[in-house]
C-alpha cells in the first residue's frame, strides 16, 4: 500500500499529490451518520463530488461539507419564494406539531382530516399554523385528558 492510501485509525488521509484531506465513503458515511449507500448514491447521482483510483472512491472533506451544506432538507423548502415552514411566523409540519403535542402524526393527520385541526396545502406539504396547534390542543386534547381524569 503507498503511502497516500495510509490512513490513521479515525483520521483523514492527506493525498500527496494535492495536500487535501480526502475520505472514503465509510468514513464520509460516518461523518455524515448516513449509510455507505447514501454516499455511494450522492455520488453516483453527481451531488457528491468524488474521485476513484483502481478500487477505492476517495471524497474531499471540502466536497463533503459542501454537499452536507447544499443537502435537501426540508426545513428548507420553499414555496412561491417563502419558507414551507417557517416557525418563525408560526407555521409548522405535521411531523413538528406532532413532536410538540407528544402524539403519533397519524393522530394530526387525523385531526386535520376530520376537521378537528385546521392545516393548509402549501404544494405536496400539510402546514399548520401554531394558533390551529394550539386551538386543537385546548379543546380536543385537554377534553380528553379531562375526561379520563373524571372517571
Amino acid at each position: 500500500m503507498d503511502k497516500e492510501n495510509q490512513t490513521v485509525e479515525g483520521q483523514p488521509m492527506t493525498s500527496s499529490s494535492t495536500g487535501k484531506k480526502v475520505v472514503s465513503i465509510t468514513e464520509a458515511a460516518k461523518i455524515n451518520n448516513v449509510t455507505r449507500q447514501a454516499i455511494y448514491v450522492a455520488i453516483k447521482q453527481k451531488k457528491l463530488k468524488a474521485s476513484k483510483d483502481a478500487t477505492r472512491w476517495t471524497i474531499d472533506l471540502e466536497d463533503l461539507e459542501n454537499y452536507r451544506r447544499q443537502k435537501y432538507s426540508r426545513s428548507k423548502s420553499l414555496f412561491n419564494g417563502e419558507l414551507l415552514f417557517d416557525n418563525q411566523k408560526g407555521f409548522f409540519s405535521v411531523n413538528q406539531v406532532a413532536k410538540m403535542l407528544n402524539v403519533p402524526a397519524q393522530k394530526v393527520y387525523y385531526a386535520t382530516r376530520v376537521g378537528l385541526m385546521k392545516a393548509h396545502r402549501k404544494g405536496a406539504a400539510w402546514v399548520i399554523h401554531v394558533n390551529d396547534v394550539k386551538n386543537y390542543q385546548e379543546n380536543y386534547l385537554n377534553k380528553r385528558i379531562d375526561n379520563i381524569d373524571a372517571m
